[in-house]
């Protein structure tokens, strides 16, 4: 029986840690995977920069362009030559620059594409790492929209870093310095005051109405998780007539969600209507001087023209800084979300100097004086010991509660135990790596969940690259072949989400296919025939004893007659063995077990 813990631990999401990283902290944990790359940075940047460095070039052509065009009566026979030039070399620009970008884009897309894949494979691999405690407890809903957010958050970042923020501050200097040098410096003062006036103003708003773009981020997690959760559990919501009841929830959420969406809006739409009156004002600013210089004579129609470029492709980018900005902070905190599942704490990890386990046959196991409890105010296990020789059945029988399918758990190595220890050829479990422990051991659980794939391919995940013939095999000694080859796409059928095109006889017999298939030298049968009815499973039975034979195996039973031949039965109750002994042996000395005998035969007989 499952066991929900409520204590908080290194890897409940419950109780997973609000301490913030800071922006650069975020970036600083991003760099690594991006200078993976470093040749197309490096090479990355120089496009840019040629990029810029030819945006800045057009408007000092244009420039020449209408100097060139204004009227001259000295140099008429120029006009026709000299335009020609400019005009070439004025389209050359333009096409440079849109070529350096598109270089730039290009050459960082392995970049880009290369971290968010390295940085996914490690939440995916982590996550699949971490112990069953955080699984139970997850909001499988809320935790796939952060990794889907966050995995979004690294084009974002880097688009808008590298495309947006890093070219706008190139240009801006390039523009201040051209200003400055070729005109009087008020320009440039002119030009400065109006971006620091902009971006002090940007980044004020936009910090201010980031909790607000927070606040919906969080309730369309929570509107997916509970959209997920519900579809998942459908059965049950139908079975209760609860559809009404998950619509309303769902409609909550929604509006939950709608009014943080509102309140966004309106912090966002305050923060553009700021902005246009800024670059307003710094625009009539430099055209007022302009303006003044060619009335005086100090410049040219082209000058006025070029700082109007000049301006023009200044604040275009700059328009969209709100956005940028607010993206770019955005993308720091749905990266921190996955960087923190990435750093949280396995609670079951392998020791630095852990050995691979080696069997040449089948082991014995030894549960020593074991201890355990999912929340420390309730143990489950209170010193448990026996063993289980090597090619030997060991069979646990007791009451719902009484600590059964944590053994179970504890021998995977799910949990650490908190005393004592358990041991496979002497070796404590915690000094083995989890990988080679886990894949010496075989499992029919309780409750089978499938993938939504294929018959094949779920027999098949016991040993993926098992060959068709032995997957066939697995399935006719779990009897299971003669309905999977009755249906028209026979192995090529599909199970449905978690198997649930499947009855829980099917599901079962599945299960065992396929760890037959996986044939470790250590099997445990959790209720792995309780969904069977009473002819397959005297038939599976007979199957699963053959293969036991010369295999360790643990037994956790329900049905006593399916254990009766088992070297060695344990009665559990209040996690404690209070019996032990073969089938006989307990009978005989008529003690917990027997009574259980005698209240399921009764039951069979009236059943009859």
């Amino acid at each position: 029986m499952r066991r929900f813990a409520h204590a908080p631990t290194a890897e409940n999401p419950s109780s997973s840690s609000d301490v913030r990283r800071t922006d650069r902290d975020t970036l600083a944990r991003l760099w690594p995977y991006l200078w993976a790359y470093k040749g197309r940075v490096i090479l990355a940047l120089a496009f840019m920069v040629g990029a810029k460095l030819a945006n800045v070039g057009v408007p000092v052509l244009l420039k020449e362009l209408v100097d060139r065009l204004a009227p001259q009566p000295d140099r008429a026979a120029a006009l026709l030559v000299v335009p020609v030039g400019l005009l070439v070399a004025y389209g050359l620009l333009r096409l440079s620059t849109s070529l350096f970008t598109e270089l730039r884009e290009l050459i960082f897309a392995k970049a880009t594409e290369g971290a968010a894949r390295s940085i996914s494979l490690q939440v995916f691999a982590h996550l699949h790492a971490l112990s069953l405690r955080f699984h139970l407890e997850r909001q499988t809903g809320g935790m796939t929209r952060d990794i889907e957010r966050g995995t979004r958050a690294v084009h974002s970042l880097i688009s808008y870093s590298l495309y947006s923020i890093i070219p706008t501050l190139i240009e801006v200097t390039l523009v201040l310095t051209l200003l400055a040098t070729k005109f009087d410096v008020v320009f440039a003062w002119i030009t400065l005051a109006a971006l620091v006036v902009y971006i002090a103003f940007t980044v004020t708003v936009t910090q201010w109405r980031t909790r607000f773009r927070r606040e919906m981020n969080e309730m369309d997690s929570k509107a997916h998780t509970r959209a997920i959760d519900a579809l998942l559990n459908y059965e049950t919501v139908k079975y209760f007539n609860n559809e009404a009841f998950e619509t309303q929830r769902y409609d909550e959420a929604l509006e939950r969600l709608r009014v943080a969406a509102l309140r966004s809006q309106r912090s966002l739409s305050m923060l553009n209507t700021g902005q246009q009156m800024i670059i307003a004002v710094g625009l009539i600013a430099m055209l007022w001087r302009a303006t003044q210089g060619v009335v005086d004579g100090r410049m040219t129609v082209g000058d006025l023209v070029m700082v109007n470029a000049f301006m023009i492709q200044l604040y275009i980018p700059l328009n969209f800084l709100g956005v940028i900005y607010r993206e770019i902070k955005q993308s720091l905190t749905d990266l921190d979300k996955m960087f923190t599942l990435i750093e949280r704490e396995r609670e079951v990890a392998d020791a630095a100097d852990a050995k691979h386990l080696l069997l040449s046959g089948p082991p014995s196991v030894r549960f020593d004086q074991v201890q355990f409890a999912y929340d420390p105010a309730r143990p489950i296990l209170h010193g448990v010991s026996f063993e289980i020789p090597a090619g030997q059945t060991v069979a646990v029988v007791g009451p719902s509660g009484s600590g059964k399918s944590t053994l179970a758990r504890l021998l995977y190595r799910f949990y650490d135990v908190q005393g004592g220890r358990i041991t496979v050829n002497g070796h404590d479990l915690r000094s083995l790596t989890q990988d080679s422990l886990r894949r010496s051991i075989g499992i029919v659980p309780q409750d089978t969940v499938l993938f939504n794939d294929t018959v094949a391919y779920n027999i098949a995940y016991g040993r993926p690259q098992a060959t068709q013939d032995e997957v066939v095999a697995a399935a006719q000694a779990a009897r299971i072949h003669d309905f999977i080859a009755g249906t028209p796409k026979g192995y090529d059928t599909m199970v449905g989400e978690r198997g649930l095109k499947l009855s829980g006889g099917e599901k079962q017999r599945v299960a065992i296919a396929r760890t037959l298939l996986k044939n470790p030298p250590v099997l445990v049968f959790d209720e792995a025939t309780s969904a069977l009815d009473s002819a397959n499973e005297r038939a599976i039975q007979a199957e699963l004893a053959a293969v036991a034979q010369g295999k360790t195996v643990l037994v956790i039973a329900h049905r006593l007659s399916t254990i009766v031949h088992a070297h060695e039965i344990l009665v559990m109750e209040a996690g404690c063995i209070i019996e032990r002994g073969t089938h006989p042996q307990l009978l005989a000395a008529n003690g917990r077990y027997a009574e259980m005998w005698r209240l399921q035969q009764a039951g069979h007989s009236d059943g009859a």
